[in-house]
């Protein structure tokens, strides 16, 4: 649990985290799961009473819940955060190249792109609900 100024700040992270997770709901290039996942993170570290909030929530209880008890994501979210992840890192990558970075930085670009497929295709399980 952290105390002082640090407290503070994982306090304005949870609420920046879940504000972005809340908007992923109607944008679909916004990830939920992993925002919210990071705000259940941050709300943890900030003070019991207010992840005891967090984690009664309906929200929290339909996007990450099943995350967290069971390790897996519908096919639903996690093509969601594929996509997002490979739009990011693209146009990531487009900037890298069209700046003339050094090449090892564009391959531990990609390398940490085949990584993110890899661990959520084939090690989160699929969870058949919805």
């Amino acid at each position: 649990m952290a105390t002082g100024f640090a407290k503070y700040v994982y306090i304005v992270l949870g609420l920046i985290f879940l504000g972005l997770g809340a908007a992923g709901v109607v944008l679909p290039f916004i990830p939920t799961t992993p925002l919210a996942l990071l705000a259940a993170i941050c709300f943890g570290r900030s003070s019991k009473r207010l992840h005891g909030w967090f984690i009664s929530t309906r929200f929290h209880k339909k996007y990450i819940d099943g995350f967290i008890k069971e390790r897996a994501m519908t096919i639903k979210a996690k093509l969601t955060l594929l996509a997002t992840i490979t739009a990011f890192m693209g146009f990531s990558f487009f900037v890298m190249r069209t700046a003339s970075a050094p090449l090892v930085s564009q391959i531990i670009l990609v390398v940490i792109w085949v990584l993110h497929i890899l661990y959520f295709g084939f090690r989160v399980k699929t969870s058949r609900k919805n």
